[in-house]
């Protein structure tokens, strides 16, 4: 098939399944083109929520789509095969979480989205990069195990007077972004606006007008009356932020860092996953309705 025949399939199958498809911001254009949704993974399980779609196809990798599964429990959610897992969501086990508990009694869990839903099942309340801060504030314990990226850690550390234990976890994408890929950057295009992912070092962090999750990034370079941006976080995001922004410039600092599994989507595994094929997410119970205890308490914490 041509690449106009595939997408008219999709919207075909789309269509006749009462499906809808979600692109993650690090998905290749060609992927969130065909998608009725792009943007963060919390993001688009809440769109997807609130559809009458009977099947979600997530184009991302496996937390992302259990995410889904978790706020659409009578949906069927499939991911695109090869499904691609996220190493640093690998990173942490419910057994490690409950390891830590029992070294620091009387903390909570805070578990970054970017985890497995068994994390999420064992954890007393869910974030994302965006609101990670107001979670840990609206934790009632003076202590908490935050899990399982350090570099996030570090910066709600900075923010709130709480004791921050960090998972020792990290994304390897963002760690490739270095301090000076920045400081050259910066040097070179002195009038730039420079922003980063919290996933980013610490020193990265140091160097950054804003700090933002990818949503944050979004809508600072559709407000901002800067023509340049300096932008730490995966590559592929440039993209999308230059498509959206025409006339402005996206610059990556240094050698584009790019995930590979968040690669493994194509046009044709959409079809495939339309058409009945793919690899669906099943969650038994109870860990799926602990996970959404979690994820419940994110959303109490910040207003839903």
């Amino acid at each position: 098939m041509t690449h106009d025949e595939t997408t008219a399939r999709i919207d075909r199958l789309r269509r006749e399944r009462n499906a809808v498809v979600l692109a993650h911001n690090y998905q290749p254009m060609e992927i969130q083109s065909a998608a009725d949704f792009t943007g963060d993974s919390l993001g688009l399980s809440r769109e997807a929520a609130g559809t009458e779609a009977e099947l979600i196809v997530f184009c991302g990798v496996r937390f992302m789509a259990e995410t889904a599964k978790i706020l659409s429990p009578a949906k069927s959610v499939v991911v695109p095969s090869p499904v691609g897992m996220c190493p640093m969501a690998a990173m942490v086990d419910p057994e490690g979480v409950e390891r830590m508990r029992g070294e620091h009694p009387g903390a909570e869990v805070v578990c970054y989205v970017n985890t497995t839903a068994e994390v999420k099942a064992v954890s007393d309340a869910c974030c994302t990069s965006a609101n990670a801060v107001q979670v840990v504030e609206g934790m009632s314990a003076d202590e908490i195990i935050f899990v399982p990226d350090r570099n996030l850690a570090s910066w709600v550390a900075r923010h709130t007077p709480k004791r921050i234990i960090p998972w020792d976890g990290y994304c390897h994408v963002h760690m490739e972004i270095t301090e000076a890929d920045v400081r050259e950057a910066r040097a070179s295009f002195p009038h730039a606006v420079v922003m980063v992912h919290p996933e980013c070092e610490p020193e990265v962090a140091d160097l950054a007008d804003e700090v933002l999750s990818t949503s944050g990034m979004r809508r600072l370079a559709a407000e901002s009356d800067a023509k340049t941006f300096i932008v730490g976080t995966e590559a592929t995001f440039l993209e999308r932020l230059a498509a959206d922004n025409p006339g402005k410039e996206f610059l990556f600092p240094g050698a584009s860092s790019y995930c590979p599994n968040m690669k493994m989507c194509t046009l044709l595994g959409i079809v495939e996953s339309l058409e009945g094929g793919g690899v669906e997410i099943q969650i038994p119970e109870p860990t799926l309705s602990k996970a959404r205890s979690a994820i419940d308490r994110m959303m109490a914490a910040t207003g839903g």
